[in-house]
């Protein structure tokens, strides 16, 4: 299986970080080809600008966009793995779905009025970490929002279909042997949801 991983974390030496470690080594032990966008290291523009609608309406479409666009393309999986700021997707992996699933590639309207979803026979897998104690976000409805929004709202809009959504809380504060078991659930699930 062809399997995209998008990446969204500053700090080189983050949880996340080891997150996408585990789950890279864990798919190439299952013998997937795996690739890697670094959101951070590429320095992605998050930006939609006005050129862009322009430019992608024209079917000139910006040669950054055009590059992530024949990633997500060549991918059977895709994957997205980022912190919850503000409860929230950071600007710089909520730019890159503004940007790349654009109309026309990732979805478009029918003749019919309905929506044609382009990215259908996708598998979608999302991996946040949060600050936050898990208990308050699950008792807050957070959990059910963020999944609302992201797999609902992002993959199922565009016909990727949702496969798991993993919840790492209290990042920060927990010890080594916490985080150890939280990418020991990576591993399992790299392995468990991409036979």
């Amino acid at each position: 299986m062809k399997h995209l991983i998008v990446y969204c974390h500053p700090n080189p030496d983050s949880f996340n970080n080891a997150i996408v470690d585990a789950f890279i080594g864990s798919l190439k032990a299952k013998g997937h080809e795996v690739v890697v966008r670094d959101l951070y290291a590429m320095e992605f523009d998050p930006v939609l600008k006005g050129d862009d609608f322009e430019a992608l309406r024209e079917g000139n479409t910006p040669s950054d966009i055009k590059t992530e666009q024949e990633h997500v393309k060549w991918a059977d999986a895709f994957t997205m793995v980022y912190p919850i700021w503000w409860t929230g997707l950071p600007a710089l992996i909520k730019g890159y779905v503004d940007r790349v699933f654009s109309y026309g590639f990732a979805y478009a309207y029918g003749e019919d009025g309905n929506i044609r979803k382009l990215l259908a026979g996708k598998k979608g897998l999302i991996i946040n970490t949060h600050g936050t104690p898990a208990e308050i976000y699950s008792k807050t409805g957070m959990y059910e929002g963020l999944t609302i929004t992201s797999d609902t709202g992002i993959y199922e809009f565009c016909g990727i279909e949702p496969v798991g959504h993993l919840f790492f809380g209290s990042v920060p504060q927990i010890d080594d042997a916490a985080r150890q078991e939280m990418l020991k659930e990576v591993k399992d699930k790299a392995v468990s949801l991409f036979e």
